[in-house]
């Protein structure tokens, strides 16, 4: 049986594993529909959390937490913990399973973080530990994020009478 999240994932043929690897893998990201608030990469900003990197605006796991019957106040609230909030999503994870959510939350511990474990909840205040003790390095900063994962174009979802001060900014 396949291993869950190896080197292959979601690669099903010999020729899409010689495509990606070969080819794909060494090319740069070019982002064309990107949620990264400009002034956030203009200022190489520093996540405070996993929850305010993962959820701080993330409607697709708002959207998945609220149908897993969490109160909103785990999801936008200001009165909650980001521990908490954390908390939530990891308890809401595994009903995503078979969803993108659960691909996309795995691929990126594993990516970002180096993580192979599962997420739930026996296993979140662990992976919340080590990825905040990630991101208080500097290489985890939204910069050396993009420059881990290659990131040569993005172009970002802003408001179409956003300033673009930021984007001016950081070219």
């Amino acid at each position: 049986m396949k291993n869950f999240m190896d080197e292959n994932f979601l690669l099903q043929t010999e020729t899409a594993q010689k495509l990606y690897h070969e080819h794909a893998a060494k090319m740069p990201i070019i982002d064309y529909h990107c949620h990264l608030i400009p002034q956030m990469v203009a200022d190489d900003y520093k996540f405070k959390s996993l929850t305010e990197i993962w959820l701080g605006g993330d409607h697709y796991k708002w959207r998945a937490m609220r149908t897993n019957g969490v109160d909103e106040r785990f999801c936008t609230g200001k009165d909650t913990t980001d521990w908490e909030k954390f908390e939530k999503w990891a308890e809401t994870v595994p009903y995503t399973f078979r969803n993108p959510l659960y691909h996309w939350t795995h691929l990126e511990l594993k990516t970002a973080f180096g993580i192979n474990k599962i997420l739930n909840p026996q296993t979140a205040r662990e992976i919340y530990d080590e990825c905040n003790e990630k991101l208080s390095q500097p290489e985890y900063s939204a910069r050396g994020m993009m420059r881990r994962y290659h990131v040569e174009v993005v172009c970002t979802t802003d408001d179409p009478i956003d300033s673009l001060e930021y984007h001016i900014k950081t070219t």
